[in-house]
């Protein structure tokens, strides 16, 4: 019965001579299941080529597709969650804190830059879901303010990037404390008459659908994303009824008056240039 061994020799390779692919170099469409390599996720700027579903990004590659040549300056880098509460669950807050930023390379949930979309001057503050689900801390509060100052100081359009989970357990009162706090900055933003944009990217959920992400001059969604404040299985155990079709997607909060545009991630540079365009005139 030699149909399931292999006598030829040749054609056997030692687990140590095999080859794997690097990590990172594939990747599969969530949405059509489809295999899309890196080299092409980036030239499509992170959307799929096949079907066109928007694949979740970080703020490394909103920068590198909204920012002229992806030069920009970092404000606040260095700002890291305390732990004011001593919180504990299945592990200790400050634990988890230093687990996330050494696997994701960040400090926190927000990252915040100023620089140019076609020339022209922009304070972009952008969420990563990949920190601790993109949760709103202290420190997300706290970065929104100063890049508010700085575009307030400098008279620039600010723009905020929204991919979060809501408002961050393990801070508490400290992390519901930030709605107001940043609410508060966007009406002196608007006091002083500067432009501000929210994108809203998948998944914008909780306090932040709540505060400062339904709060632009414009709101912006990208197509296919979650928006809401409670999850569907909640409101829907909550009513005691079936929900929508389609319900708490961008498609279905723009039907309903809560966004102004839906715009393809690979159209968005173009699409915010001509807003700032016409702000500015």
């Amino acid at each position: 019965m030699t149909w399931f061994k292999r006598e030829s020799k040749g054609i056997i390779t030692t687990t140590e001579e095999k080859k794997e692919a690097p990590d990172g170099i594939w990747n599969k469409c969530p949405n059509c299941k489809k295999p899309l390599h890196y080299t092409e996720q980036v030239e499509n700027q992170y959307v799929c080529h096949y079907c066109g579903y928007h694949l979740r990004i970080g703020s490394k590659e909103y920068f590198s597709i909204l920012f002229d040549d992806n030069q920009f300056t970092e404000l606040d880098p260095n700002l890291k969650s305390g732990d004011p509460l001593h919180f504990e669950d299945t592990k200790k807050y400050t634990d988890r804190l230093a687990e996330t930023i050494k696997k994701t390379g960040l400090n926190d949930a927000l990252r915040a830059a100023a620089g140019k979309i076609d020339g022209q001057d922009i304070v972009i503050a952008c969420m990563d879901f990949n920190f601790i689900g993109g949760s709103m801390g202290s420190v997300v509060g706290e970065k929104i303010a100063r890049s508010i100052d700085h575009s307030i100081a400098n008279n620039v359009p600010f723009m905020i990037i929204s991919k979060s989970g809501g408002a961050r357990m393990m801070e508490a009162a400290f992390s519901l404390m930030q709605m107001a706090k940043t609410s508060a900055k966007l009406a002196l933003l608007a006091k002083a008459k500067i432009p501000y944009i929210s994108l809203l990217t998948d998944p914008t959920t909780g306090g932040v659908t709540a505060s400062y992400a339904m709060l632009g001059d414009i709101n912006i969604a990208e197509p296919g994303s979650l928006i809401g404040f409670a999850g569907p299985r909640v409101i829907k155990e909550t009513i005691k009824k079936d929900l929508p079709k389609g319900f708490q997607t961008a498609e279905f909060v723009q039907e309903h008056g809560f966004l102004d545009f839906i715009v393809d991630r690979r159209e968005m540079k173009e699409k915010l240039s001509t807003f700032l365009k016409l702000m500015a005139g």
